[in-house]
């Protein structure tokens, strides 16, 4: 069974690939274009369509195999929610797709899709049981419908970006450009980590310490990656291999912060490169491309995941969770890190619509905000969830 529900994700993985790719030849080909600069006889749009639905159904069997074998939702590591939430992410693009008929956004949320799903790739898939705290129906509850929420709030960080590329001034060394390359670089980082680990894990790179945990006990630590970052009063014990620069604190989980460490640093190599070659800011390069797309368009179906996502987000990501935080530990609200920031999540997405439906926030600042929204998000899930110890760092 296990082996299915791989193979499943798998084919799900390059179905999303070739989704990509159709999505971009739709967007990118010129002889579909008439005078006007608009599309004319372009299938391409609808077989990426198709392919990602076809994606998303090969995703949806590795779901459900793998709750057949595991015996629950499987949710309960960062294997299993990061793959889910690209599923989310992919599920919300269909349903948004469906109504606006904009292949550009197949272009920026496929590729996403196939990152998350990526990422969550180099942590350990195999099946445990659960702690007790996550033996409860509440589970599947609470949590598919956070990752719900954030698959479709995703979707208007992917229709800001473009609006974003689309409609800024590269010629200008401003802050907007600036912050935007951020996001770019961000991009890489990711992506480029995913292969440094895979290249390290075909090495079967390994690292073992002994360190003073956050109880004062002492334990052990593996790492997968040389270790800029050690653990807390950490010793190595294994030989050969590379010694760490900083030992952090007990309250961190040094091995996650090195991880991320990493993945700055990549994306720094691979950012340099990118504008080596590219000799612009990767949005400059990126925008001819969308020229012939209408703004106002993107800044709506960015407004429309927003509006969707939002009330899924809060029943999921407060609502539910406060319930569920009352059984598992008999109160609604604890201050936990995870519990904080899903907070500042809510308060920014409401923020959001009040600024937009009262202030008239529409167009460039919109665009700005729905991607400070996903930025939260992926702190959240990434940085809390892995270097700050709490109640969720299992998850």
């Amino acid at each position: 069974m296990d082996t299915i529900n791989e193979t499943f994700l798998l084919i799900a993985f390059f179905l999303y690939l070739l989704s990509t790719i159709l999505f971009s030849v739709s967007v990118t080909g010129r002889k579909w274009r008439d005078k006007e600069g608009d599309m004319t006889g372009n299938r391409w749009g609808t077989l990426g369509f198709i392919t990602a639905i076809a994606g998303f159904v090969f995703a949806l069997g590795y779901f459900i195999t793998r709750w057949v074998e595991a015996g629950r939702a499987p949710v309960s590591n960062m294997f299993e929610y990061m793959t889910f939430l690209g599923i989310a992410l992919s599920f919300a693009f269909l349903i948004i797709y469906a109504i606006y008929k904009t292949n550009v956004l197949g272009m920026f949320t496929m590729p996403v899709v196939m990152l998350i799903i990526a990422y969550a790739s180099i942590f350990p898939s195999e099946i445990e049981p659960l702690i007790p705290s996550l033996q409860s129906n509440w589970l599947k509850i609470h949590v598919t419908t956070t990752a719900i929420g954030q698959g479709i709030l995703s979707i208007g960080f992917a229709a800001g970006l473009i609006y974003l590329i689309r409609t800024l001034d590269f010629t200008k060394r401003d802050k907007k450009v600036f912050w935007l390359e951020f996001i770019m670089y961000s991009l890489v980082s990711l992506a480029g980590f995913i292969v440094v680990r895979y290249l390290f894990q075909l090495l079967n790179y390994e690292a073992v310490f002994q360190y003073v945990d956050e109880t004062g006990n002492e334990a052990e630590l593996v790492y997968h990656l040389p270790a800029i970052l050690g653990p807390n009063e950490g010793q190595l014990l294994t030989s050969g291999v590379m010694e760490p620069l900083i030992h952090l604190p007990s309250w961190l989980r040094s091995d996650d912060a090195n991880t991320v460490v990493w993945s700055l640093l990549t994306g720094v190599v691979l950012y340099v490169l990118l504008r080596l070659i590219l000799r612009k800011p990767i949005g400059g390069s990126l925008q001819p491309v969308l020229k012939g797309i209408n703004p106002e368009t993107i800044d709506e179906v960015s407004y429309r995941a927003i509006a969707i996502g939002f009330p899924v987000f809060t029943l999921g990501g407060l609502i539910f969770a406060m319930i569920w935080a009352q059984i598992a530990w008999t109160r609604f609200w604890g201050w936990d890190p995870k519990e904080v920031w899903a907070l500042i999540t809510f308060l920014f997405y409401a923020a959001y619509l009040h600024l937009r439906l009262s202030r008239g926030w529409h167009g460039e600042k919109s665009a700005w905000l729905c991607v400070i929204g996903f930025a939260i998000i992926m702190f959240n899930l990434v940085f809390v969830n892995l270097v700050i110890a709490g109640l969720h760092s299992y998850a």
